[in-house]
């Protein structure tokens, strides 16, 4: 699936703050992968002469655990300090990730599906966002059978290249579907601490974590979330209190 727009206007009959446009993140938030992000680093990194078990994995492990949610090339380029070698672990990541995703190894959270659909059936335009590249967030989403569940999915590079915690992702769903008139009437979910860095600086009405993914409520709480929610299921009970 690629990055599509959309063209559907809010309804004339819609209140003024209602909270149509519903910005979900993937892995942790939406879609379980049981550490396949660790698995696929461990296997760039083994490319890139890193082998694990030694300090400078761990290390580097460490790393991308704290800075899940971030876009994969920024995280590589941190790690390895040159583009060439940025580009070459993010490939080798890419192509690990997506054999785990070919080999069975991913599936939809409990409840995530049903959330956004019953979100689509209440008139909000839901989209999906990733810090993958567009090639790995399509293996995730054909994996799934979810290419035609929403109207608009994002990787960083559809929103110019730079990934969270920057809010691009998320002002790039307010510009391509043009649902809503207001930052304040986006709601952003996701379960790392980037994802509430990006929807706080978005200037989204609500900023929700999940603990389904990679961090606490502390560090949620810590980074920007206006809730915290044991999953993704809950969230469309949350905006209709919200709305109420």
């Amino acid at each position: 699936m690629t990055s599509t727009s959309s063209t559907t206007a809010p309804s004339a009959s819609a209140p003024d703050d209602r909270l149509d446009l519903v910005v979900l993140d993937m892995a942790g938030t939406t879609v379980a992968d049981g550490g396949l992000v660790e698995e696929a680093f461990s296997a760039a990194a083994q490319r890139l002469g890193v082998q694990p078990g030694t300090t400078e994995h761990a290390a580097q492990l460490d790393y991308v655990r704290a800075t899940m949610g971030e876009s994969k090339i920024s995280v590589f380029r941190h790690l390895f300090g040159d583009e060439e070698k940025a580009r070459q672990a993010n490939r080798a990541f890419e192509e690990a990730y997506g054999a785990l995703v070919h080999g069975g190894r991913i599936s939809a959270l409990p409840g995530a599906r049903d959330a956004i659909e019953r979100l689509t059936a209440e008139g909000r335009t839901v989209v999906l966002t990733t810090g993958f590249a567009r090639t790995t967030q399509d293996a995730i989403l054909a994996a799934l059978g979810w290419q035609d569940l929403v109207p608009l999915t994002l990787c960083p590079a559809d929103a110019g290249g730079r990934g969270r915690p920057y809010p691009d992702m998320v002002l790039a769903a307010f510009l391509r579907t043009g649902v809503v008139d207001d930052v304040r009437r986006i709601v952003v979910a996701g379960d790392t601490s980037y994802d509430m860095l990006s929807g706080v600086r978005s200037g989204a009405g609500i900023v929700a974590g999940v603990l389904t993914g990679a961090h606490d409520k502390d560090q949620l709480a810590r980074n920007g979330a206006t809730h915290v929610l044991s999953s993704v299921a809950e969230l469309p009970d949350l905006i209709a209190r919200a709305e109420a």
